[in-house]
This record gives structure tokens, C-alpha cells and sequence, in this order.
């Protein structure tokens, strides 16, 4: 014969029961089975003795005793919440989770809301204790005239208890299954929790836990998120009639849903509505009027991640820098795993050093020059010299994950492993690397190299040995144009940008001494992440960068050698506003001052007279230094340059290196060829001009370094010191 008892009942010792009726017993009967169930089943919930008369609640004082001690995670679970990033003047740029969720105190939750969610899930759970017997009975009750188990007994505590081991499951979905899993021995284990923290917590403590840490649906967590999401507003606004449509949604945040399902969600409203009446909670004039009035749906998409701030002037790439950074630094957990907890967890605001002043600076700039629809894209990072605060991130592709609308999500302004590619040649805009080596090895400003028109790479010293060109046939590096050799100076060398120049100071200082102003400089790998290679074509700019590394490389120059690694976290509280670490600049000397007064003076030179970038000054004059470049087959061009306030690089080029910039269409305009300043330079001036707008002229600290005097070359070879008047800059460098 089929058993009418609930299917947890149905055991090997069923024998042993009295024979299921299908006429509903009394109530002390089923609280006879009750035991005897227990007993048979050799649980008797776990050795808690149930009381057999004088009430029908448990209370946790006496029963608990002799339990351990429950993990403080039950009491106060770290739960996971929304992480806001905010810009250096308060702005929000994104806000970020695994799981959307704001914690609220008792106090910033409409009372309503508390009220409608116990009346609806535990009308008496002021008045029993962490099991409610009576609610137990009942529940057998209903289970045995209807064959199922369809009615359940837990009370609103076992219900916590088993949310918080959801949420301590995180998106284990095998653990979080577990934690699902409707079986007697998980059951007995949520009790226990369950009799503990009522001795623990008070009421309205295990309450307001329970609010924060509930599903409400579409991705909501928690009451405050469940408001925003279905009204726009905050739980302390709700009416009775919001309250109670959240309310019902916890039994079946799908089957209420009240986008897909508008009429059964009013349904499940106006019934928890009744139930705030039937415990007199409400009048009736509330009930009425809340039950007359619609659902009244404000609805909020989720908004989640970094995709959230491309409508705020390309954020999202400088958003998902600030990920990877709280996800690698030591600052933020010792382990990977423990970063990743850290961030995954929540709950932060962050406020970082972007200024959205020049962002926008930047961000105009780039998508004013060049189309996203484009063969070459160009990325813009602005760094604030003496500190290493990222100031701007800018690239001409959205971030975002439609190739179709030509999105990305590869900042093109980092190195691979902070979500970029595998960078960009930056060309003669490594040049100052080499001279700043240079004249801190001891090499005069004024120091002169015959600078042949073409010549083979010479041996070198490494850090390791010697390179030898040993190519078959030997490698050679030429100048520009055919009228470019020297002899020069330096300061005409770097205004000119000539290749034999750099390569022959190169052969004097050595390899070495390159590589370690690089790594003075925050050049401790290329891009992709693979270390420098110390060979003579270093000079010319073939190991690949980052707009960020030459941006804090020219910010060095801009601070008077004071070099400081970049950083994009100025600070971090959680919700509760306590502090959280964070790394502090690391800044120091890479090299002299008097080292920094020469490469101002040197650098200045590329913009004045006819230096490769005299064609970028700025609007209100102010004296700025900088330096051209361009790549291999003209991959890539680049601006870098500075005043004493803002340092910014800007490349141009494909998105993924293999664009040659030759007899291409950039912004509507046809380009024969691509040159340092009249690609990025344009863009480098434009974004400039916007971010100093108003800001006070500052004048760079400079060298007195002479220009050499002109010399006659009596048989017109171009061999005399100081270039033709007929060379023109070649805008190539």
C-alpha cells in the first residue's frame, strides 16, 4: 500500500509507525509521529530533546548546549558585494560585482519591507524560537493529506543558514549544490547553526542579515539591490506595495518575476499584503489602497564591470587597469587566490587618480584624428609627473566585446599583463633613453659623433659580453634621408633624429648602461612581458612599449629625473568607511639634475627651429619638450612629450602591428605615408592644449648647452658639423 506520508518519512522502519491515515489527525498526533519518526530514524534531531508539552516553540537557550561554537561566518558573513570606482573628483566611473549587493543597517531599511518579508516567509518568528514546532506540525499535516512534501516547515533563522552556506559557496556550483541539497543530515546541520545563532543574535539582528543576503532575482542580492533594480530607488523609499511585491519574490524569484510574469507577481503581492493585514501589521484602508495600486515597475538593468564606463569618455579601459591591478599587487593579498577573493568579495569604493577633466582631454583627441572604423587606432595616456598618477587612458576603440562595432577589451595603452597587447616599436622615442644613459655615464652635452649617413653595427659591450654584428651580410643602419650626416651634437642629433648618431653613443657608454637607464626608467621587460635584449638596435626603438611605460618614462624627464612607478589608486574604503591599504608611489632619483636640466634642453630642441615636432606648439605658447618616432616599416608612429605638469605619449598605428602606414585613409583624409608628427603628433597637441587649458605656464629647468659652430665642407660632402640649410626635418623619426 502507498504511503501517504511525506516522502522523508518513508524508511526501512516505516514498519514500526503507526498506519498512515488519509483523514487529517490531531495535532498531538502528529507531534507523536513527529518523535517517533526522529527516534526510529535514530536522529532525534540530532540529540536536541523536543519538548513534548507546554509549547509548540523551541527556544535556543538549554538546547544548545554542549555545541560548538558556530564559525563567526554565520553571525557576520563576508558577503559579496558592489564595488564602486570612482575618478580623483568623485565621479563614478563603474561599478563592479559578482554579485550585485549593497549592505544596509536596520535603520536604512523601510520598515515595511521587514515587516512584509516575516509575514509573508515566518508570521511568528518573533515568537518562537530557531525551530517552530507548531510550523512543523502543520507542515506534516498538509504533507500527509496531500501524499508530498510540498509544504515546508523551515523557519526564516534555517532559511539564513542555508543562504549563508550558498553564499560561502560562491560560484562552486557543485558546492553551492550542496549546500542546496534537501537531505535530513544538512537539514539537522542548518538547525544546529540555527539554535546557536538565536542564542547569539537577536530578532532583528538574524533579520537584517536575512535581508541583505537573499535573492530577489535578475541578479539582484539583498534588499537595497532588489530596490534599485525593480524601482529605482532605495529600500527606505519603498510603499507598502513595493515592499510587498519584493516580499513575495524570495519563494520564486522566477516564477514572480515581474517583467516575464506581471499578473502572477501582482498575485503573490496582494498576497503577502493580506498577510501584513491578517497579522495586523497594515489597516485595511492600507491594504486596499496598496492592492489597488499597480505594480508601478521602475525597472534598472543590471549594470555590472567596466563595460559600464564606455559611455563616460572611454573609462572602461582605465576600469579594467584598476582590476588588474588590485588582482596582482601584493598590497591587495598575498596569493592569487586571495586577490581574486579580495576583489571578487566586494564591497569597496575605490577612488583612483584618473582626472576626467583630462580624460576627456585625451579621449576627444584621439577619436577627433582618427575614425573607429579606421585601419590604425590610436591609444593616449596622460602620467603626472613626481608622482606616477595615470591621469588619462584613451584609445580610439570603445571597450567593449562587439567586433562588429569594432569593440575591444584590449587596452592598448599596457603591457599584456595588465589587460593590453604585446605593445608598440616606439622608435626615436627611445633615443632620450640612450642620451640620458649618455650624459650620465659622464659624456658631455656638447658630445659629437661623425654620424655617417649608413654604417654597420659595431661590436658593443652587453652586461653579459660583447655583441659582435656577425649577420651575413652584417647588418646596417641608416639615416633618414640622404643628406643627414654628420658630424652632430647632441642636442642637433635629437632634433634631427639621426639613427647613426644614437648607434655610435651606444658603442661608446655599451649595452649595459642603456638597459640599466631603462630599468631606472620602469623598463624592466617589453611589453609582452619578455625581457630586454640587449642588442644596438635598441637605440632605435625595436624592443616593443606601452603608451604607459613612454608616458612615465617622459614623465621621469618632466620631474627632473625623479622617477616614480605608475599608479592608479589614490584609496580604498570598504561600505563602512574603514581604509584599506593600498600601495604607496615608489619614487626615486634615476638620474641627475644636471643630467635633467640637459635632456629638457635637448628635448625642447625637437620642437623649436627644425626639430621633427617644431610643428606641435601649444596655443599659449608654453614651452613643452618631446620627441618623434617611428617603427620599423612604419608600423607605428608615436608623440611623447611635456610640460613641468603632464606628461603624455600617444601612438598611432594597427591594433595589432601589422598595419603599414603607407597609402592609407586616416580620419577622411588620404596619406601617402605616416609620419611621428603629423600622425600622433596632431593628437598628442589637440589633447594638450584641452588638458592645460587655464592652467599656469611653468618653465622647464634647462642646460646652457651651446650649439656648435657651422663649419665649411670644401667639397660639399655633408660632412661638416651642422646640416645643410637645405635639409628640411625629416618627419620620419
Amino acid at each position: 500500500m502507498e504511503s501517504n506520508l511525506p516522502p522523508i518519512w518513508n524508511s526501512s522502519d516505516s514498519a514500526a509507525l503507526p498506519p498512515p491515515r488519509k483523514a487529517p489527525l490531531r495535532l498531538a498526533r502528529f507531534g507523536a509521529i513527529f518523535l517517533a519518526a526522529s527516534v526510529v530514524s535514530g536522529v532525534l534531531l540530532a540529540g536536541l530533546a523536543l519538548p513534548a508539552a507546554g509549547g509548540f516553540g523551541l527556544t535556543a537557550k538549554g538546547t544548545a548546549e554542549g555545541f560548538e561554537d558556530i564559525p563567526s561566518d554565520f553571525k557576520t558573513p563576508p558577503l559579496t558585494q558592489a564595488t564602486q570606482i570612482f575618478d580623483a573628483k568623485g565621479g563614478l566611473i563603474a561599478k563592479v560585482y559578482e554579485r550585485d549587493r549593497t549592505v544596509l543597517a536596520p535603520e536604512q531599511m523601510s520598515p515595511f519591507m521587514r515587516q512584509a518579508q516575516v509575514d509573508i516567509e515566518d508570521a511568528r518568528f518573533y515568537e518562537h524560537g530557531a525551530v517552530d514546532l507548531k510550523g512543523v506540525l502543520r507542515a506534516i499535516g498538509k504533507n500527509a493529506e496531500s501524499g508530498t512534501a510540498s509544504q515546508g516547515a523551515s523557519t526564516l533563522t534555517q532559511q539564513y543558514v542555508k543562504n549563508v552556506n550558498v553564499e560561502k559557496a560562491g560560484e562552486d556550483q557543485a558546492a553551492v549544490l550542496e549546500a542546496q541539497r534537501k537531505t535530513l543530515g544538512r537539514k539537522i546541520q542548518e538547525l544546529k547553526v540555527a539554535i546557536k545563532l538565536e542564542e547569539d543574535l537577536s530578532k532583528d539582528q538574524i533579520l537584517t542579515n536575512y535581508l541583505n543576503i537573499t535573492y530577489y532575482g535578475n541578479g539582484a542580492y539583498g534588499v537595497e539591490a532588489a530596490s534599485q533594480r525593480y524601482f529605482s530607488k532605495s529600500n527606505k523609499d519603498l510603499t507598502i506595495a513595493e515592499a510587498a511585491m519584493l516580499a513575495g519574490l524570495v519563494q520564486n524569484p522566477s516564477q514572480y518575476d515581474p517583467k516575464l510574469h506581471p499578473v502572477a507577481a501582482q498575485k503573490r503581492r496582494d498576497t503577502v499584503i493580506d498577510k501584513m493585514l491578517e497579522n495586523k501589521h497594515i489597516t485595511a484602508d492600507q491594504a486596499k489602497e496598496a492592492k489597488a495600486a499597480p505594480l508601478g515597475l521602475n525597472f534598472k538593468d543590471p549594470q555590472n564591470g567596466c563595460i559600464t564606463a564606455t559611455a563616460q569618455g572611454g573609462m572602461g579601459f582605465f576600469c579594467d587597469y584598476v582590476r588588474h591591478v588590485v588582482k596582482q599587487d601584493p598590497a591587495f593579498g598575498q596569493s592569487a587566490a586571495d586577490r581574486k577573493k579580495f576583489w571578487d568579495t566586494g564591497g569597496l569604493n575605490i577612488y583612483t587618480t584618473l582626472d576626467p577633466d583630462k580624460q576627456a582631454a585625451a579621449q576627444n583627441a584621439v577619436t577627433a584624428n582618427v575614425k573607429v572604423t579606421d585601419s590604425v587606432s590610436a591609444a593616449a595616456t596622460m602620467v603626472e609627473p613626481g608622482t606616477g598618477k595615470i591621469l588619462a587612458m584613451a584609445q580610439t576603440r570603445p571597450y567593449g566585446l562587439d567586433a562588429n562595432k569594432n569593440q575591444t577589451v584590449v587596452n592598448l595603452n599596457v603591457d599584456a599583463a595588465m589587460g593590453g597587447g604585446n605593445g608598440f616599436q616606439p622608435g626615436s622615442t627611445f633615443k632620450p633613453v640612450v642620451a640620458a644613459a649618455a650624459l650620465e655615464a659622464g659624456l658631455p652635452a656638447t658630445q659629437e659623433y661623425s654620424a655617417p649617413n649608413s654604417m654597420e653595427y659595431p661590436t658593443m659591450k652587453t652586461c653579459e659580453g660583447t655583441w659582435k654584428n656577425q649577420g651575413r651580410p652584417k647588418a646596417v643602419v641608416p639615416n633618414e634621408s640622404a643628406s643627414e650626416k654628420g658630424p652632430y651634437q647632441l642636442k642637433q642629433a635629437m632634433a634631427l633624429s639621426v639613427n647613426t648618431y644614437f648607434v655610435q653613443m651606444e658603442q661608446e657608454i655599451g649595452l649595459c648602461a642603456v638597459k640599466q637607464m631603462a630599468n631606472k626608467l620602469g623598463v624592466t621587460s617589453k611589453a609582452s612581458g619578455k625581457p630586454l635584449e640587449e642588442v644596438p638596435a635598441m637605440a632605435l626603438g625595436v624592443e616593443e612599449m606601452s603608451p604607459l611605460t613612454m608616458a612615465n618614462i617622459y614623465a621621469t624627464f618632466a620631474a627632473q629625473g625623479k622617477h616614480c612607478a605608475p599608479i592608479a589608486i589614490n584609496k580604498i574604503t570598504t561600505v563602512d568607511g574603514k581604509d584599506v591599504p593600498v600601495p604607496a608611489g615608489q619614487c626615486e632619483k634615476a638620474f641627475s639634475d644636471d643630467t635633467a636640466r640637459a635632456m629638457n634642453t635637448v628635448l625642447n630642441g625637437v620642437t623649436e627651429n627644425k626639430g621633427t615636432g617644431a610643428a606641435l606648439n601649444l596655443d599659449d605658447n608654453r614651452q613643452i619638450a618631446g620627441k618623434t618616432g617611428t617603427s620599423d616599416r612604419k608600423r607605428a608612429a608615436w608623440f611623447n612629450g611635456y610640460t613641468p605638469q603632464l606628461a603624455t605619449a600617444v601612438w598611432l598605428g594597427g591594433p595589432n602591428g601589422g598595419v603599414e602606414m603607407r597609402n592609407l585613409t586616416i580620419n577622411g583624409k588620404y596619406r601617402t605615408e605616416v609620419f611621428g608628427a603629423d600622425g600622433p603628433g596632431p593628437i598628442w597637441r589637440d589633447a594638450m592644449n584641452q588638458a592645460l587649458r587655464g592652467t599656469p605656464k611653468q618653465s622647464l629647468p634647462m642646460a646652457d648647452i651651446p650649439d656648435p659652430a657651422p663649419k665649411t665642407d670644401p667639397n660639399n660632402t655633408g660632412t661638416g658639423t651642422g646640416a645643410p640649410a637645405t635639409n628640411q626635418p625629416d618627419q620620419q623619426h
